[in-house]
């Protein structure tokens, strides 16, 4: 056996066995398991590209989905489970690659799940490799997840956890701990079991917090120590009463993107908006320049209708006036100001000064 040699900290070789002298690429995943090599070693492999569910959304690792309540993001979770189960197509467009599934729905009981599942149309002939759990206190959850993945770790396992919340409910709280040392405790109990599952993936559920932000990570409830552990996040993104939503992701190892999904709450099936996840990226892009549009003009017209003797002038307001009460530039505010005017929303004076309606 020959040996490379590996430096310790005091800068000496120490010897370790790297397979045979005639292979220049050693064994990938021999390799991965390792936690100190130097650049030469670290150069001289060949590994294999990273592994995805599905393809250009959902990596490989420990990934996180957040969304709002009764969003839809179970059905979401469920219909990726059974199209991971059976080798289908993910929102009905990308290709999934059949695996073993584990999905631990602890906020759900069985009458909730086979609904659901007859509502997706999941009834006829339903695969064997799909497996349930619905109770956080009916097992060791850290154990069984653990198990599952050691059972089928030449198989890529899919476990979906549904939620954090129920999970953590079952983790006790040590003395002195703060919330991100709790939360990145709790969430890296979870991530060092799919760490060492090359090819599986934990796709754990969330909830974003209420507070808006610019950046979706900063969404995710909770602590730092949440979004940090993650590998790849996922925000589910649909307004009330509406089919239309965005999926958005940012990983580790795969490009960020957002893409346009719609909801059918008559079947429960999400669908991507478009045959591909570029026509999905330009609806989405569409979806939301709309969408700004709209919820600006609003902004706008509320702005008016709290003014109605003006804000420096009783003849009304003026379009740099909205710009300095809000986000809307004053290129902008004059632009939404004359739309909501031609749509009837407000009126306008002779002298460009801008009034509620009357009455």
């Amino acid at each position: 056996m020959t040996t490379l040699a590996q430096p310790t900290f005091d800068g000496e070789l120490t010897p370790y066995p790297m397979g045979d002298a005639n292979t220049t690429t050693r064994d990938a995943k021999w390799f991965l398991r390792q936690d100190r090599f130097n650049a030469k070693e670290l150069m001289r492999q060949t590994f294999p590209p990273v592994q995805e569910v599905a393809r250009g959304v959902i990596s490989c690792g420990f990934v996180l989905l957040v969304a709002a309540p009764k969003s839809g993001k179970s059905w979401l979770s469920l219909q990726l489970a059974y199209e991971a189960a059976t080798g289908g197509r993910f929102l009905g467009s990308i290709p999934v690659e059949k695996r073993p599934v584990l999905y631990l729905a602890l906020e759900d009981g069985p009458r909730r799940l086979q609904n659901r599942m007859r509502k997706l149309g999941y009834d006829n002939n339903p695969p064997t490799s799909l497996e349930f759990i619905v109770s956080a206190a009916s097992c060791d959850i850290l154990e069984t997840v653990k198990r599952f993945c050691d059972e089928h770790a030449d198989e890529k396992p899919l476990v979906i956890l549904d939620t954090l919340a129920k999970f953590r409910e079952t983790v006790p709280r040590q003395s002195g701990e703060n919330e991100y040392d709790r939360d990145s405790r709790t969430t890296g109990m979870l991530k060092d079991i799919i760490d060492e599952c090359d090819g599986g993936c934990l796709l754990v559920v969330h909830h974003t917090r209420k507070m808006a932000s610019g950046d979706f990570v900063e969404t995710v409830n909770g602590s730092q120590g949440i979004a940090g552990i993650a590998d790849e996040i996922l925000k589910l993104t649909r307004k009330r009463n509406s089919e239309d939503g965005t999926l958005q992701l940012t990983s580790r190892d795969t490009p960020e993107g957002e893409y346009k999904v719609s909801f059918d709450s008559d079947s429960g099936m999400w669908r991507l908006d478009g045959g591909n996840l570029e026509e999905a990226a330009k609806a989405a892009a569409e979806f939301n320049s709309e969408d700004n549009t709209g919820e600006n003009l609003r902004t706008v017209v509320r702005f008016v209708d709290a003014h109605p003797k003006g804000v420096s002038s009783p003849m009304g307001v003026r379009p740099f006036e909205v710009a300095e009460e809000t986000d809307i530039s004053s290129h902008h505010a004059s632009t939404y100001l004359k739309r909501a005017v031609e749509r009837g929303l407000i009126r306008q004076n002779g002298r460009g000064y801008y009034l509620p309606n009357e009455g």
